[in-house]
């Protein structure tokens, strides 16, 4: 059992940003001409998926070259449904049907899918497809600008996180983290991450954090250095990878930390930026009265009694999900609950 009014925050830290500025070279019309492609057939859950999937795509989903056809499939999935949620309920549903981004739609010919788009929304089926190739053009020109605002804004000498996954589980006696991270080089020869965690006492007691207090575990990709305390509440980890890597090659690492929680927040406070930060905390039965998303807070506004920020409605499982892109450096990103 977790006791809220004593349970804690761990804000984990990226070390590094990343170098440059991007440049996007990708128009609406090569997006929308490739988005007709992919409608055709089971649409994003075709077995040829990377036939479907030309280079307007791939930039503005984030898909590498080296991605294999779930991971490709899951990052057009992430970057689409949101775009379609945007749209007005006629488009949305048209779209939802027109890429399979529903179990309900997930049929497996086009035709199949527009009929039930037309059933849902009581049009006939030429008025779904048009209201189809209205939406497209509207989430083409969304995922263009999207994809020209990401590109990364500070410099960076050795490495940048493009993606951080993490799932926290506060229903088990001690809470557990689970981190997934894909990181990039920019430059050569990079052989250590360096990565940092914080678990904040209390209120103002001061407290340092004990090295029992948090425990680390590697899953794959690397083995755990040295283990250094930066700071009363603040521990510095260094993972040695399997082999240096070459500036622009991508590396996964799995962790785990599992940490006697002091205070009721999980933070991602960036060094420099992240791409994206993608989090699940599961409360389980004790889910609190109250649980804030923070987006760009100050760390000293995560103690503030009514913090800037959504309230979040957990699920029936006692969860709640929530996603960042572009994280600015400094800045906190996660949750707070009551």
């Amino acid at each position: 059992m977790i006791d809220w009014t004593s349970a804690m925050a761990l804000t984990n830290i990226d070390a590094r940003g990343r170098e440059g500025e991007a440049t996007v070279d990708v128009s609406a019309a090569d997006v929308v001409g490739e988005l007709k492609a992919l409608r055709k057939g089971r649409a994003i859950f075709t077995t040829t998926l990377a036939d479907r999937v030309g280079p307007a795509l791939r930039t503005t989903c984030g898909i590498a070259e080296e991605d294999g056809t779930v991971e490709m499939r899951r990052k057009l999935f992430d970057r689409l449904r949101p775009l379609v949620e945007s749209l007005p309920d006629d488009l949305k549903i048209a779209l939802i049907a027109a890429f399979a981004l529903d179990e309900r739609a997930r049929k497996p010919f086009y035709q199949e899918r527009v009929h039930w788009a037309a059933i849902t929304l009581d049009r006939d089926d030429r008025t779904v497809r048009r209201r189809i190739d209205e939406g497209i053009e509207q989430i083409a020109a969304l995922a263009v600008a999207g994809a020209a605002e990401a590109g990364p804004r500070y410099p960076s000498r050795s490495w940048h996180t493009e993606e951080l996954r993490v799932t926290l589980a506060l229903d088990q006696p001690v809470a557990e983290a689970f981190e997934f991270r894909r990181v990039i080089a920019d430059a050569d020869e990079i052989a250590e991450l360096d990565l940092a965690l914080t678990l904040p006492a209390p209120g103002e007691s001061g407290e340092s954090v004990r090295e029992s207090d948090l425990a680390v575990d590697v899953f794959h990709g690397g083995v755990l250095g040295r283990r250094v305390r930066e700071s009363g509440d603040r521990f510095g980890l260094a993972l040695r990878l399997p082999e240096p890597l070459r500036r622009g090659a991508r590396h996964e690492i799995g962790l785990r930390f599992r940490a006697n929680l002091r205070e009721p927040r999980y933070l991602c406070v960036p060094r420099h930026p992240v791409d994206l930060f993608d989090l699940h905390v599961r409360f389980g039965e004790n889910v609190p009265e109250r649980i804030v998303r923070l987006e760009g807070v100050d760390r000293g506004e995560t103690n503030d009694p009514a913090p800037p920020g959504a309230e979040l409605e957990p699920d029936e499982a006692g969860e709640v999900h929530v996603r960042f892109r572009h994280l600015a450096p400094g800045f906190g990103y996660g949750i707070r609950w009551w």
